[in-house]
C-alpha cells in the first residue's frame, strides 16, 4: 500500500506539488495522468525518495519513508521497484547483467543471483535472451528488461514511468498484460505515470488527475467516468460530437451512470416515451471491469426535456441535451 499525505514539492518559489494526498490499495494499478508539466515525474521519484518532498509524507506498507536517513532508505527502497521510460539499460551489459545489478548490492551469492536472474526473464519471457546487449533488443525486449530489473528486491511496489511511450501497440498490449499479470500473480502494488488513456483503460483499476501540482480528479476508472463529463472522464471514453438535427428533434448527449445497465434500454426507453430513438454515435467498453457508455441519440422535440430524463435515469442513464457552443458538429466552439 502507498500512502501520500500532503505531499509537496517546491523548487525555490516554484511549488510542482501542492498538498497531495490519495492512497493506492494495496495489489492494485493506479495510473497518473496529466499534461507535461504537471508534476507526474517529479510525484514519481518522490515516491521512491529518488527527490525528497519539502513536506508532507509517503509511506509504503506502512513504513513512513520521508524522514529516514540515508542508509534506513537504501534499505526500504528495496521494497519499491522502478521501471523508467527508455529501460535505462546499460548498454555495455548483457539483459541478465543488468537484473543481476541490483541483486549484488544485496550481498547475494552468484549462485542466488544465477537463480534469481532466470526466474525474473522466464517471468517476463525474455529468457532466451538472457546474453543479448540493448543495443540487440527491441524496445518492448528492453521494457521488459527493465521491468525484470524493477522485480529483482523483489518489491511490494513498482512504479513505470511511461513504460509504453513510443512503442507499437501490440508491443504496449503485451507490456500491458505483463503488468495486469504481476498485479494478478504477485500481488505487486504498480503506480504507471502515463499521458496514453488506452492505457489507463487498459490496465488501472484506479485513476488521478494531476493538473498544475494538485489532483484534481481521483477514483476507481469507472467510477471516473460513469461519475461526470470532466475532462479526464470525456478523455477515457470520448464521443463523437453531434450531428445538427433535422427540425422537431433534438440531440440528447447520454452516459452511464451505473456499473450495471441493462442492454436493452434503448428499446425499452423508446417504449416507455412511446417515440423512436435515433442512435447517432456511442462507445460502450468494458473500465475497470464494469460497462462504462458514452452514446448521443436523437428524440423528437415534442417529449418534455423533464420526462426524457427521467427516463433515462430511470435505467442508469444521465441525460442532457446537446445544446453548449461546440457539442454541435459545425457550430463553433
Amino acid at each position: 500500500m502507498i500512502e501520500i499525505t500532503g505531499l509537496t514539492k517546491r523548487y525555490g518559489s516554484h511549488t510542482v506539488l501542492d498538498n497531495i494526498d490519495f492512497t493506492v490499495e494495496s495489489g492494485s494499478i493506479v495510473a497518473v495522468v496529466g499534461r507535461s508539466g504537471a508534476g507526474k515525474s517529479t510525484l514519481f521519484r518522490c515516491v521512491n525518495l529518488l527527490e525528497r518532498p519539502t513536506s508532507g509524507t509517503v509511506r509504503v506498507d506502512g513504513q513512513e519513508l520521508t524522514h529516514l536517513s540515508r542508509g534506513e532508505l537504501r534499505v526500504a527502497r528495496r521494497a519499491i521497484g522502478t521501471v523508467f521510460q527508455s529501460a535505462n539499460l546499460l548498454r555495455r551489459l548483457t539483459a541478465a547483467q543488468n537484473v543481476a545489478l541490483p541483486l549484488r548490492f544485496l550481498g547475494l551469492t552468484e549462485e542466488e543471483i544465477h537463480k534469481r536472474v532466470r526466474e525474473l526473464l522466464d517471468r517476463v519471457g525474455m529468457l532466451h535472451r538472457a546474453n543479448h546487449y540493448p543495443g540487440q533488443l527491441s524496445g518492448g525486449q528492453r521494457q521488459r528488461i527493465g521491468i525484470a530489473r524493477g522485480l529483482a528486491t523483489q518489491p511490494s511496489v513498482l512504479l513505470a514511468d511511461e513504460a509504453t511511450s513510443g512503442l507499437d501497440p501490440e508491443t504496449t498490449g503485451s507490456i500491458l498484460r505483463l503488468l495486469t499479470g504481476l498485479r494478478d500473480d504477485l500481488a505487486v502494488t504498480i503506480v504507471v505515470i502515463t499521458h496514453e488513456m488506452d492505457v489507463v483503460r487498459s490496465v488501472a483499476d484506479v485513476v488521478a488527475h494531476l493538473d498544475h501540482g494538485r489532483i484534481v480528479e481521483f477514483g476507481r476508472v469507472g467510477d471516473v467516468v460513469r461519475r461526470s463529463d470532466s475532462t479526464l472522464s470525456t478523455a477515457l471514453l470520448p464521443d463523437q460530437p453531434a450531428p445538427r438535427p433535422p427540425a422537431g428533434e433534438v440531440v440528447w448527449q447520454l452516459r452511464y451512470q451505473e456499473a450495471a445497465v441493462d442492454p436493452s434500454w434503448l428499446s425499452r426507453i423508446s417504449r416507455e416515451l412511446d417515440t423512436d430513438i435515433a442512435l447517432l454515435s456511442g462507445l460502450v467498453e468494458t473500465v475497470g471491469g464494469d460497462h462504462a457508455g458514452r452514446l448521443t441519440v436523437r428524440i423528437g422535440a415534442h417529449l418534455a426535456e423533464d420526462k426524457v430524463v427521467h427516463a433515462f435515469a430511470a435505467h442508469g442513464i444521465h441525460a442532457r441535451m446537446a445544446q453548449a457552443a461546440g457539442e454541435l458538429a459545425g457550430v463553433p466552439s
